[in-house]
C-alpha cells in the first residue's frame, strides 16, 4: 500500500493525509472543489478546514476522482450521508480488490444501512473497512498522540491498512469486527448530542455520566444484534470515542446538543452527523428488536418536535429494573 487516496478534503480527510504522508506513503487528496485542490497544491495548506497546519509538498490534491482511485488503498473521509454518492463517483475508475476504508461515522438516513453496507453495495468488488476511534482532526494533524480501530472482515487487509497508516503518534489497532466498529462510531454521535443537551440544560455531571453509561449499553446491544462483539464496545471505537465526544465542545455533535439544550441557535444539522444518524439508528434498532431509549429520545427531539423537557421526563419515568 505505497499510495493512499483520500476522498474528502475536510478537516478529517486532511488530517489523514498528513498521517499517511508521515507514514511514508504517497498521498493524493481528492476534493470536489477545483479551487481548493489548486490552493492546497500551490500553498501546501488547507486554510478552509485546518488553518495553520502545513501539509507540505508531498501531498497531491485533485478534483479528479480517477486520480485518487488509482491508489493502492482508499480512505473515504466524506460525511456519512455522502458516502454512497462518493462511491458512485469512484466506481468507474476503481480497480477490483482495492480496499476502501470508510472514515465517516454514521448510518445512512434513507436506508438505515451502515457504512460498510453502503460501501459494499456501491463498490461490491472492493473490500470495505472501517476506521473509527477517539480523534479530533486538528490534534491528529498536529502530530499529537491518537489511537484508532481499523476493522475489516479480512483481517490481513485490516493489518495491512493499519500498518500503512501507523506513525510514532498515530496508532491503528486492527480488528475484524466491522459491525462493532461502525456501530460504535455512529451511535456515539447521537449520544454526544444527548450529553450536550444535558450540559446546555444545566442538568449536571451526574446526569451526563448516567447518559454515557446507559448509552454505552445501547450501543452494545445494537452492535451485538448486528454480529459485533461487546469487547469492541469497550475499546477505541466504542468507549474511547464515546468519552471523547460526550465531554468536549470540540465535538460538533456535543456542541450542537449544548446549543439545543440552552435554547441557542445551533449549527446547521446538515453538518452534524448525529442528527441524521439518530433517526436512522432508531430504525435500524427496530429491525433487530433492540431497545434504545436514549437514541429514541434524541430522534424525537430532532425530528418529531418533542420538547426537550418532555423527552427527559420520559427517560426518567421509565420503569426501574436490574442493571445489565
Amino acid at each position: 500500500m505505497r499510495r493512499i487516496g483520500i476522498l474528502g478534503a475536510g478537516a478529517w480527510g486532511t488530517a489523514l493525509a498528513v498521517v499517511a504522508r508521515e507514514a511514508g506513503r504517497e498521498v493524493v487528496l481528492w476534493t470536489r472543489r477545483k479551487s481548493l485542490a489548486r490552493s492546497i497544491v500551490e500553498t501546501g495548506r488547507n486554510p478552509d478546514y485546518l488553518n495553520g497546519v502545513a501539509l507540505g509538498p508531498r501531498i497531491a490534491a485533485t478534483a479528479d476522482p480517477a486520480e485518487a482511485a488509482g491508489a493502492d488503498a482508499l480512505l473515504l473521509a466524506v460525511p456519512a450521508q455522502a458516502v454512497r454518492k462518493t462511491c458512485a463517483l469512484l466506481a468507474p475508475h476503481l480497480a477490483p480488490s482495492v480496499p476502501v476504508a470508510v472514515c465517516a461515522k454514521g448510518i445512512e438516513r434513507e436506508s438505515a444501512k451502515t457504512m460498510s453496507e453502503v460501501a459494499g453495495e456501491a463498490l461490491p468488488g472492493n473490500p470495505a473497512a472501517i476506521l473509527s476511534g477517539p480523534t479530533f482532526a486538528a490534534e491528529v494533524a498536529r502530530g499529537q498522540p491518537a489511537a484508532v480501530t481499523l476493522a475489516c472482515r479480512d483481517i490481513e487487509i485490516a493489518e495491512a491498512l493499519a500498518g500503512a497508516l501507523a506513525t510514532p503518534s498515530f496508532r491503528p489497532y486492527h480488528s475484524d469486527d466491522v459491525a462493532g466498529a461502525e456501530i460504535g462510531g455512529a451511535v456515539k454521535n447521537v449520544l454526544a448530542i444527548a450529553c450536550g443537551i444535558v450540559e446546555g440544560r444545566g442538568l449536571g455531571e451526574n446526569a451526563r455520566a448516567a447518559l454515557i453509561t446507559r448509552g454505552l449499553a445501547e450501543m452494545t446491544r445494537l452492535a451485538r444484534a448486528r454480529g459485533g462483539r461487546a469487547e469492541t464496545m469497550m475499546g477505541l471505537a466504542g468507549l474511547g470515542d464515546l468519552t471523547l465526544t460526550c465531554a468536549s465542545r470540540t465535538s460538533r455533535n456535543y456542541s450542537y446538543g449544548v446549543a439545543l439544550g440552552a435554547g441557542l441557535p445551533a449549527e446547521s444539522g446538515a453538518v452534524v452527523e448525529g442528527v441524521a444518524t439518530s433517526a436512522a439508528a432508531v430504525r435500524l434498532a427496530g429491525r433487530h428488536g433492540v431497545e434504545m431509549p436514549i437514541a429514541e429520545a434524541v430522534a424525537a427531539i430532532l425530528h418529531d418536535g418533542t420538547e426537550i423537557d418532555a423527552a427527559i421526563a420520559g427517560l426518567l419515568a421509565r420503569p426501574r429494573r436490574a442493571e445489565a
